[in-house]
């Protein structure tokens, strides 16, 4: 994969994380891809939207991309790095790439998620940094809840 297929793949997320803030939501967008580069599954936050803890990004493009034999040759692709527990699924299904938009607003499980052999790249998306920084200011609250800060 070249860093435009890579580029491509985080516009997929980036479409998602901003119907996320349409809905009132958080907005981290992922979507997972095959090896190929063709889109698996997409998904958005929606813990505001659905009262549900559990729906984040990775997990909603996760949910939508279905059962597999194995997930060793996908790639995801999220606005923001996963936290520990988008990153405990990233480890427990294989997935072996993890494309980021950005880490400095959240950097998560990155470091953990190299050790243990998957592929991470991060694109600094000065985009994925902006959507989320505004969201960030008007909603602290939500956002704090969001990455379990009280």
């Amino acid at each position: 994969m070249t860093h435009k297929d890579y580029a491509r793949m985080l516009e997929v997320a980036l479409v998602e994380a901003r119907l996320g803030l349409a809905e009132g939501g958080v907005p981290i967008g992922a979507a997972l891809f095959d090896s190929t580069g063709r889109l698996l599954g997409r998904g958005h936050n929606r813990r505001v939207q659905d009262g549900d803890p559990a729906m984040h990004a990775e997990t909603a493009a996760f949910r939508a991309a279905g059962r597999r034999k194995t997930y060793r040759d996908t790639i995801m692709a999220t606005t923001l790095a996963p936290c520990w527990y988008c990153s405990g699924l990233i480890r427990q299904f294989g997935i072996g790439t993890v494309v980021v938009g950005e880490s400095a607003t959240f950097a998560g499980g990155l470091v953990w998620l190299r050790e243990c052999g998957v592929t991470v790249v991060d694109l600094d998306s000065e985009e994925c940094k902006k959507l989320l920084g505004r969201f960030i200011d008007a909603k602290p609250e939500v956002w704090n809840e969001d990455i379990g800060v009280d």
